[in-house]
């Protein structure tokens, strides 16, 4: 009987343990301007997660700049950078799902090709943003397996140490 007992203590722990899904991040009401700033506003790369693990950050994300304007255009730098690939040119905003849940859709022909998907915009879920802090996770398709990368994004006034950190 106590076996049982300690059996069924034993799983309900592992159970209630589970990830469970966060708390929908309460966009601030001006989260427009602190994207674009009052007509563009250029953020970097400071660091990048897949799954639970920093990536190294190679010359490609450390010269990465990702423009976002108050018209609703946005682009990269890509194709600046040597053998970083072509830039994106698209369209951005703001949306937010039913469960709060605010996310940045981009829209743009060149997705499917860059992004090896067949849709032509991308959704990155906004979990923090402020003046010079920008957190945003998505999913990438990587060796046929699903990832969650978390792209943490800084304006290029912030100096952020061990940023072109290599394991």
């Amino acid at each position: 009987m106590m076996m049982r007992f300690l059996a069924l203590c034993m799983i309900w722990a592992l159970v209630s343990c589970g990830d469970s899904p966060p708390e929908p991040y309460p966009l601030p009401e001006n989260a427009m301007n602190l994207i674009a700033g009052d007509s563009a506003k250029t953020w970097m790369l400071a660091k990048r997660i897949n799954g639970k693990v920093r990536m190294n950050m190679g010359d490609c994300f450390l010269h990465y700049r990702q423009t976002y304007l108050q018209n609703g255009s946005v682009s990269d730098n890509n194709s600046k950078a040597k053998d970083c690939g072509p830039s994106l040119v698209g369209q951005w905003e703001i949306t937010t799902t039913e469960k709060g849940n605010s996310y940045i859709k981009i829209t743009s022909a060149l997705i499917p090709e860059l992004l090896n998907i067949e849709e032509d915009h991308k959704f990155f879920q906004i979990r923090y943003l402020s003046e010079d802090s920008l957190v945003l996770k998505f999913s990438h398709n990587q060796f046929g397996k699903k990832q969650w990368i978390t792209d943490y994004l800084v304006t290029e006034s912030v100096d952020v140490p061990d940023r072109d950190f290599h394991h």
